[in-house]
């Protein structure tokens, strides 16, 4: 019987986990200072990284000096669908206290100070 109940809780966990929404892929931000950029968010040790990969100013990609910055830094999961970790807005290239909220093809990015009372938000796009 205890084989059997343990056999039943992995399996309950390993199906939580193929259902919850992943983090990884190709998030699109919301314009901030008038850019947006793509960001790639992978797997770094037992967390998750976010690079910048390309930037847009309107409709025309750009060659910004923000390519290549890690701006989702050691994001870990915190909760169903939740991560948590540091961000950098590249705008006034400051690292916040960061935490992300994933559902579906869609996630809210906040970057927080004053142990998480102030935050400011971006809800960014999944592309891939």
């Amino acid at each position: 019987m205890r084989t059997i109940t343990l056999a039943a809780a992995f399996t309950m966990a390993a199906t939580a986990a193929l259902a919850a929404d992943p983090i990884e892929g190709v998030w699109q931000t919301q314009p901030d200072e008038g850019s947006v950029a793509l960001v790639q968010i992978v797997p770094c040790g037992g967390a998750y990284c976010g690079t910048i990969v390309k930037t847009y100013k309107g409709q025309q990609e750009y060659q910004s000096p923000n390519i290549g910055k890690q701006i989702v830094i050691g994001m870990a999961p915190s909760g169903r669908d939740a991560y948590a970790g540091k961000v950098l807005r590249p705008a006034d290239n400051k690292t916040y206290n960061g935490k992300a909220q994933v559902s579906g093809g869609s996630m809210k990015l906040s970057g927080c100070v004053a142990g998480g009372l102030i935050c400011r938000s971006q809800t960014w796009t999944r592309l891939k």
